[in-house]
């Protein structure tokens, strides 16, 4: 079975709801006006329970279907990044400095498209909780969400989210049973030493020389410390310090991103960082602060929910549309909050070749928007079917 019929009859609607929220982009926890167009549409769908106000502008709609039965959760980020469009679009961001460089648009049209056709037929059993969540990018929407008790007041059994994949072919999906996103947190060391004049450095406990050799062994935590067999990845992304060419500095920072998918590795790592920031402290005489924040956890599918959702995917792609079991990826998501609190899935919808997201040049592809739509609908279709 390819794309539903009656999803691709309205699929330029998709993309018109698609390229209104591409030019009204917002952040975080703050997807206000995103959440009243999605209010908007869902109503003229004849949806008539929807609640408003779920980590601050979140939404849950809930379709009824035909007799008896559980509720599957079917989730879309909304918001978007703090960055500057270059795509010269038509309908580029109209807000400075914000972009949806995410297809964060995207999906939240895949699941409006789904709600559509699913508020029409009602070919399931039970109900579906759409979920429209903020903050996936900052703020951790998805575990505000699960705080405030989303699972538990509608009663979600299981889960289901998906996410654009630039080059991968357009229509295509893959996955993978157990860890698919990997756990992100975040470093700071602050160091402070003693400033002064350039021309008489042995006046001054200069922070440079303390923060290059800080960052060099940070390296060796994955060359030396950690077992090679399993994923991990350290990056030192900032190095601040410094105002002019003849002044030694007081301070500097460094900063950095963690990802793993093993708690004992994330361990490791942050006990190394504070033997290095300690290390060093002692080796130059400064003052070493670090400042190691846990972010979200690691997106961990369900291996049956996957090879499931795999099976509904192949209904919509075709089998040689289809590969699981491809291995995790290093990227980071807070639907893994959701994931551990309920089983289900996660997978990659392509988005063929188009820039790679976070990029200034990116764009959702709009053709994209009737497979992952049909997705959601099939899964919900097969997971909850009507008795007869």
């Amino acid at each position: 079975m390819p794309v539903i019929n009656r999803i691709a009859e309205f699929s330029e609607d998709m993309k018109t709801w698609r390229r209104h929220l591409h030019t009204m982009p917002e952040l975080e926890l703050e997807c206000y006006e995103t959440a009243s167009y999605v209010v908007e549409r869902l109503k003229e769908f004849g949806i008539t329970e929807i609640h408003e106000g779920i980590a601050k502008s979140g939404v849950v709609a809930i379709i009824e279907g035909q007799g008896e039965g559980p509720t599957i959760g079917l989730r879309a980020d909304m918001d978007a990044l703090p960055m500057t469009e270059m795509t010269g679009l038509e309908y580029a961001s109209k807000v400075d400095g914000r972009m949806h460089a995410c297809g964060h648009d995207g999906h939240t049209t895949m699941l409006l498209g789904a709600a559509k056709y699913m508020a029409e037929t009602r070919n399931f059993s039970g109900r579906v909780a759409l979920i429209f969540q903020p903050a996936e990018e900052e703020g951790g929407g998805g575990e505000v969400m699960v705080q405030e008790g989303m699972m538990e007041k509608f009663g979600i059994d299981q889960v289901y989210a998906l996410h654009n994949a630039p080059g991968t072919p357009i229509g295509h999906f893959y996955t993978t049973p157990g860890p698919i996103m990997a756990a992100v947190d975040t470093f700071t060391m602050n160091i402070m030493g003693k400033g002064g004049h350039g021309a008489y450095p042995h006046d001054c406990n200069d922070p440079i020389p303390v923060a290059i050799s800080i960052a060099q062994a940070i390296q060796t935590i994955v060359s030396r410390n950690h077992d090679g067999r399993k994923e991990i990845v350290i990056s030192v992304t900032q190095i601040h310090s410094g105002t002019a060419s003849n002044i030694i500095p007081e301070s500097a920072m460094i900063n950095g991103t963690v990802r793993t998918f093993d708690p004992e590795v994330q361990k490791l790592v942050m006990d190394r960082m504070q033997a290095i920031a300690d290390g060093q402290a002692a080796a130059f005489g400064v003052e070493v602060e670090l400042d190691y924040e846990i972010g979200y956890p690691a997106t961990i599918n369900d291996p049956n929910k996957a090879a499931f959702a795999a099976e509904v995917a192949k209904e919509v792609a075709g089998e040689a549309g289809v590969s699981i079991d491809v291995g995790p990826e290093m990227g980071a998501e807070d639907f893994s909050y959701m994931l551990n609190e309920r089983p289900g899935a996660y997978l990659f919808v392509g988005n063929g070749d188009s820039a790679g997201v976070h990029h200034p040049e990116y764009d959702f592809a709009d053709e994209t928007a009737a497979s992952g739509a049909s997705f959601f609908a099939r899964i919900v279709e097969r997971a909850q079917p009507v008795v007869r």
